[in-house]
């Protein structure tokens, strides 16, 4: 199966199709590690096989040219702002593109390329997020872009793949007060630009299904405060701080199992993730006072089938925004750092 919708409101249409057949050819081959002997002796440390750890030997093997077109200092600015901060639903962070046996990278480079974005996601996750870019981007490798930010090895730099549907970052927390190394984006459009009811195969709808489990055990009176007639823009999602005006219903007003279905939605918005960006996320949910401080809301407009079931909701708190957005496909954009003082640089 080939398909390659153009979608509008992500400004790119995909390109390099690869078949199902090779998707599961893929998808069923052993993690990848560099054929270098200094990477396969890596491949037999778990430390020195952790992602940021693959960063610094893919900047030792840089040469000038591929430094001066991928490499930034910490702080580099350009017409998007702070680029290294910036985030959007379908966007190349440089202008070289990732692309599997191109000349701009080596073999070993493109196997630590792959290494380091795959150790970043949740293994029983990995299937899924290749099945979300041959959906997308005609498969990983094909349409995504690098850049890498300070010096790998310090304690300021930060590795970050950009695309359609997708921002994902590598920091080994060296970037402050933030999860993630900051703003990330994903999303599906699974079969077509404008999605059914159901979502049929998007890989990400299982978390609004979720989410409006909540929604049906509310009583009449807390669907009233949690449900919304008009979202806000998908990329607002700077943070309000402890004084802002959070919408939908507080989680503090919840009852025990209300909550605790809460805390389900957030094990599942986080878990694609690698362990170690999961538990900084809880630990920065938990310094701006938790789940309790929250608010989640759900959204008439963008109602898929006018089945009720919200395709546009968000969960957000103090210095906490994940907001999901199921209409006409799925774009979920999340902000999580323990101050709400980190400011945002997002378009979309």
């Amino acid at each position: 199966m080939q398909r390659f919708d153009h979608c509008p409101d992500c400004d790119a249409r995909t390109t390099s199709p690869i078949t199902r057949r090779q998707f599961v050819k893929t998808v069923s081959a052993a993690a990848v590690v560099a054929s270098t002997p200094r990477a396969v002796s890596l491949a037999d440390k778990s430390k020195a096989t952790q992602p940021e750890n693959l960063v610094r030997t893919l900047y030792d093997s840089f040469t000038p040219t591929q430094k001066e077109e991928l490499c930034f200092d910490w702080n580099h600015r350009d017409d998007r702002g702070l680029l290294r901060t910036h985030v959007s639903n379908n966007w190349n962070i440089t202008d070289t593109k990732f692309n599997v046996g191109g000349k701009f990278f080596t073999n070993d480079q493109q196997d630590l390329i792959e290494a380091i974005f795959f150790r970043l996601y949740n293994p029983d996750w990995h299937d899924r997020i290749r099945l979300q870019l041959l959906d997308d981007a005609g498969g990983y490798g094909k349409a995504q872009t690098i850049a890498i930010f300070g010096e790998p090895g310090t304690d300021q730099f930060e590795f970050v793949m950009t695309g359609r549907h997708l921002t994902i970052r590598c920091d080994g927390n060296s970037t402050e007060h933030v999860a993630f190394g900051g703003p990330i984006f994903y999303g599906h459009a699974a079969q077509d630009f404008n999605e059914k009811a159901d979502h049929p195969g998007n890989v990400f709808w299982p978390q609004g299904l979720k989410a409006n489990a909540l929604f049906k055990m509310l009583d009449g009176k807390q669907r009233k405060q949690a449900l919304i007639a008009k979202a806000p823009r998908e990329s607002a999602v700077s943070f309000q701080g402890h004084q802002g005006a959070f919408p939908g219903i507080s989680i503090s007003e919840l009852s025990q199992d209300q909550t605790s279905h809460v805390q389900d939605v957030l094990k599942l918005l986080i878990e694609p993730y690698r362990a170690t960006d999961q538990q900084e996320a809880l630990q920065c949910l938990e310094q701006q006072g938790g789940l309790e401080a929250c608010s989640i809301a759900f959204y008439q407009s963008g109602d898929i089938g006018n089945d009720q079931v919200w395709d546009i909701w968000r969960l957000e708190g103090p210095s906490f925004v994940w907001h999901f957005r199921g209409s006409p496909h799925v774009h979920v954009w999340a902000n999580v750092a323990n101050s709400a003082d980190v400011k945002l640089n997002a378009r979309g």
